[in-house]
Order: structure tokens, then sequence, then C-alpha cells
């Protein structure tokens, strides 16, 4: 049973947080986390801390120049590495660059440098053979003149990360976004977007229309935690990684409702 692309589970406002399963204390815990199932790394601006899920201990960390790596956003497994979403925020104008990182060592490999661009660059993740950005805009700090949360895109992106097709988010999810962004983006394997903000304790699901411009809201499932960046665990399929910030700690929540007999997500 796979995770539905149509809807994976219906608006759940008011309904009980998804469950926590586990918490990892992480100094680096600021600006997101990803997974590569074995592991979990906590991003910060200019630092990175891998930790063994089996019994939460560091096992390597990175700590780089805040002068030429300022703000670290996101990152995401791919392979055998590591990559990151960075941006300069909050400078503008608005400068992006995607840095990749040896998984097991977390030894800085490369950067792609986007230069100058319409958004500062939040999430970066890896799904249909194409790379997928969110390039954020706020309403002040942060943002570019003339431009508030509302102009956040959702980009694909070749191999060579040129712009194949941009989406624009709903009205009603850049509601409860202002007057922030997206800070976070995890594509399921099932075909869904997960998305957070800045702030609030939800998760949304989106999905891409065939034809419109405009992603389609799915679901909003409450967490326990306030936003930023996420990741889903690839060895179990509807748990989800996110941070808390004010107590510096990795969560593991699993956002089923109700676990099909794969692990998958279904409806209530």
């Amino acid at each position: 049973m796979r995770l539905s692309a149509v809807l994976l589970v219906p608006l759940l406002l008011g309904a009980a947080p998804a469950l926590e399963l586990r918490r990892i204390p992480a100094e680096e815990a600021r600006q997101g986390v990803a997974s590569d199932g074995r592991h979990v790394y906590a991003i910060d601006n200019s630092r990175i801390g891998k930790y063994r899920i089996a019994d939460g201990q560091r096992v390597a960390q990175w700590t780089g120049d805040p002068k030429k790596i300022p703000h670290l956003n996101s990152c995401t497994v791919v392979r055998r590495e590591l990559v990151c979403a960075s941006s300069n925020y909050p400078a503008v104008p608005q400068t992006s660059s995607v840095e990749f990182f040896d998984s097991r060592t977390l030894r800085h490999l490369r950067s792609h440098k986007f230069g100058a661009t319409e958004g500062s660059l939040t999430a970066f993740d890896r799904h249909d053979r194409s790379w997928w950005a969110v390039f954020a805009q706020y309403d002040g700090k942060g943002g570019a003149p003339g431009k508030d949360h509302r102009a956040t895109r959702i980009v694909r992106l070749d191999d060579h990360f040129r712009e194949i097709r941009e989406w624009s988010l709903p009205p009603e999810l850049l509601d409860r976004l202002k007057p922030y962004s997206v800070s976070g983006a995890s594509w399921h394997r099932g075909g869904t977007l997960a998305l957070t903000g800045h702030d609030r304790t939800e998760v949304y699901l989106v999905t891409l229309p065939a034809h419109a411009p405009t992603l389609r809201l799915a679901g909003i499932v409450p967490v326990t935690t306030p936003g930023q960046a996420i990741d889903w665990d690839p060895r179990r399929s509807t748990a989800l990684w996110s941070i808390s910030r004010p107590d510096r700690a990795l969560v593991l929540s699993d956002l089923s409702g109700r676990a099909g007999k794969d692990g998958d997500l279904t409806r209530k």
C-alpha cells in the first residue's frame, strides 16, 4: 500500500499531535535535521552534527567558516552525500548555494553556487530524477524589496540545476506561514511533499497538480515541534524527523494516524 498521491490524511486541525517516537539531544539542532536511517544529522547555521540513532551518540561533527557558509537551512541524504540548502539570510540581495558533504565523515566536498536568487534557498531534495528547491520570501527581515511570503516558489530542477518548472503555494497555506515562509520540505517515497513553516507546530502535505501552477494542500498534521527543516526516515515510511529548537533536540514522529501492513500512511 503506497502513500496516496491524491489524499494522504484528512485535515487534522484540532486533532492530537503526531505520536513522538524518539528524541535525541543535539546541540546543533537549530535549523533542521536529515536522516539516512541509521544516523541523524543536526543542522545549525555553520555546523553539522552526526548522531547514531541507536544510542544517540554523536559520531562526527563539521564546523565551517560563517563567512563562507553563513546559513545552512536544511539537508537531506542522497546516496553517500549530505546535500544542504544554504543562503545568506537575512542579507539582501539574496544569494543561495547547495553544499555537498560526505555523509560518512562530514567532510565538505563541493558547492553549487546559484548566485543571486529570487528567494532564499531553504530546502533542497531529490525526487523523481530531479532536484527540488524551495526559494523562500519573507515579510520584512530577509525578504527582497517589493516582495513578501507570497512570492515563495517550489522549483523543479534538472541534474545541472536548471529550472524545469515552478509552483506557488496555495492561499490557505500562505495564510498559515506568514510573515515567514517554508523552512522544510521532504518528499515521501509515495509521491507527496511534506512542508513545514518557521514556527507553527504543523506539517503540511501537498501535491502537485498536473497542469495548475499552484500546489494543492492535501492535509495538515499537528506535531509537537515548531517548524524548521524536516526529513522522512528512510527506514520507516510514516516517520518524520524534525527539530525542537528550544530543547535542542532531534525528534522522530509517526505521522500515519494509522499504519497499514507495510507501515505506509493510510486514512483513519
